[in-house]
């Protein structure tokens, strides 16, 4: 594992081919880190943790704090740690926006993208379900302190002591360590100012969307619009899933995941046998 002191902070697993974990709003990389299970046995991949400004141990944006200026200073990021080479990238919610962004600004230098219950839609403009909570443990939310419980009730479809584990591991440290004024001014700024895909019409290569099925935060029917603009992305809607779909359904997601390499390695090794041909 490494860190850098000198720009945002991230945490490195593995060597090889970059694949940067962008996280969500008010969390931290820490939601990102059972993404790790995709990469056992799989060696090839420097799997790269961010932590956006003012989440974790990253420092605060200037005023103002908005979508478009956290995305200038994830490409400012990606420049520093990742240059010019190849790389995948992976982002979940407000993350999954921002990767976007990221397609739009770099095209082909980006092999592939994961996008998990991505932020596509401002809020009152989404197409939601219900909110549904598929199991709840009385016992186990009365026992957890207040504050607590109220942050993980709002958002959890599993209320059990597993979902709590999850949830406790590696959602609520983030949500302890982000700056609260800084969220509530990017709040009022929370959508970019130019939807990534009005700025190019197709992007090659192999991509990934997973929804969860009940995710009352982003839903799942807005996504479909994304289709379109990737040709080759796979799409899944993902039952007994909220809005944390890897923490829902840490397997099923694992193994999209480990779908997603498989191509992105064949697509690699199509190029360079291409190259050798030449």
């Amino acid at each position: 594992m490494r860190t850098t002191e000198d720009t945002l902070h991230h945490v490195e697993f593995g060597r090889g081919v970059p694949v940067l974990m962008v996280h969500g709003f008010t969390v931290d990389h820490r939601l990102m880190l059972p993404l790790e299970s995709a990469f056992t046995d799989r060696s090839g991949w420097r799997r790269v943790y961010v932590d956006l400004p003012g989440s974790g141990r990253s420092p605060r944006l200037p005023a103002p704090v908005t979508a478009d200026r956290t995305a200038a200073a994830l490409m400012t990021f990606i420049d520093e740690v990742i240059g010019r080479e190849p790389f995948a990238i992976v982002g979940i919610s407000f993350g999954g926006q921002l990767v976007r962004h990221v397609v739009a600004e770099l095209g082909a230098q980006v092999m592939g993208m994961c996008l998990l219950a991505p932020v596509v839609a401002p809020v009152g403009r989404r197409e939601l379900p219900a909110r549904q909570v598929l199991d709840r443990d009385d016992e186990l939310l009365a026992a957890l302190d207040p504050a607590d419980r109220a942050v993980f009730s709002d958002i959890a479809v599993w209320q059990t002591a597993a979902g709590w584990a999850a949830f406790r591991d590696h959602v609520l440290p983030g949500l302890r360590a982000h700056h609260r004024d800084d969220a509530r001014e990017l709040a009022a700024a929370y959508m970019l100012s130019a939807t990534p895909e009005t700025r190019f019409t197709t992007h090659d290569g192999p991509h990934l969307l997973v929804t969860g099925r009940q995710d009352h935060m982003v839903g799942w029917r807005d996504q479909l619009a994304l289709l379109e603009h990737y040709p080759r992305m796979t799409y899944a809607v993902l039952d007994g899933c909220g809005h944390n779909v890897h923490l829902d359904q840490p397997e099923q997601v694992n193994a999209l995941l480990r779908s997603w390499l498989d191509a992105l390695e064949a697509e690699s090794a199509v190029d360079r046998a291409l190259r050798a041909g030449r």
